[in-house]
């Protein structure tokens, strides 16, 4: 029978990776000209960042050899969902009155 450690860190593991997938077609969706009016970097960059975070999820595993990568593609994605898909949004938006 698997160790509950094992358990818990495959379930964490799958569960990261729609979340990276997420983030890349949300990135993917929005206009150009939104992430710069966000004052973010721009759309081809974040879609790089995002495809690179959510291969990184895919490929390594959080209790592998490449744990490194695996948590520099989770902190990338979760960059993009904390931090740049809010400003995007609001930037698409407009002003607030």
């Amino acid at each position: 029978m698997p160790r509950l450690d094992f358990l818990i860190l495959q379930i964490i593991d799958w569960a990261v990776l729609p979340v990276g997938i997420y983030a890349f077609v949300h990135a993917l969706m929005q206009r150009a000209d939104a992430f710069t009016a966000a004052d973010k970097l721009s759309k081809p960059a974040w879609l790089g960042i995002t495809a690179a975070g959510t291969a990184a999820l895919l490929l390594f595993n959080l209790g592998g050899a490449g744990v490194m990568f695996w948590i520099a593609g989770l902190v990338a994605v979760l960059v993009y969902i904390v931090d740049v898909r809010p400003r995007v949004i609001e930037a698409q938006r407009g002003p607030r009155w």
